[in-house]
């Protein structure tokens, strides 16, 4: 996901707080990645997944290209908006996950400062028309 850091490079491991990862370290934590994204995206229910860089650019995704570039467009200004209004009302506090349900669906995002996931789950007991990878009919 993203640009592979090299052995030495800093990752943001936890916010506020950076740590140097070793090349061993660094593919240890990115299989874990893949292996948490793999899993959400083979739960019964989940249309599809999204990861978007800090730039607003998919670096992952199950979606076909004009979906993804879709949900990117539109969902990052709304977390940018929504983090600013938690931060303005308690300026020590942070959005870490937004929830978002309609009629047919919901969509999670877990923000993080150098990422946003986005999950798209089909509401229990909704008949939704889109199929597992996210192609909309």
């Amino acid at each position: 996901m993203g640009n592979l850091l090299l052995p030495g490079d800093t990752a943001e491991c936890y916010p506020g707080k950076r740590r140097k990862l070793s090349g061993l370290q660094l593919r240890g934590e990115m299989a874990e990645i893949e292996d948490t994204l793999k899993r959400i995206e083979f739960t019964q229910g989940v249309t599809g997944t999204i990861v978007v860089n800090s730039q607003g650019i998919p670096i992952r995704t199950t979606f076909d290209n004009v979906s993804t570039a879709r949900y990117a467009e539109l969902v990052r200004p709304l977390t940018m908006l929504a983090r600013s209004t938690v931060r303005s009302l308690d300026p020590e506090n942070d959005l870490t996950f937004l929830r978002i349900r309609s009629k047919k669906d919901e969509i999670m995002i877990g923000l993080d400062n150098d990422f946003l996931v986005i999950v798209i789950q089909e509401r229990p007991g909704v008949n939704n028309t889109a199929n597992r990878f996210g192609t909309f009919k």
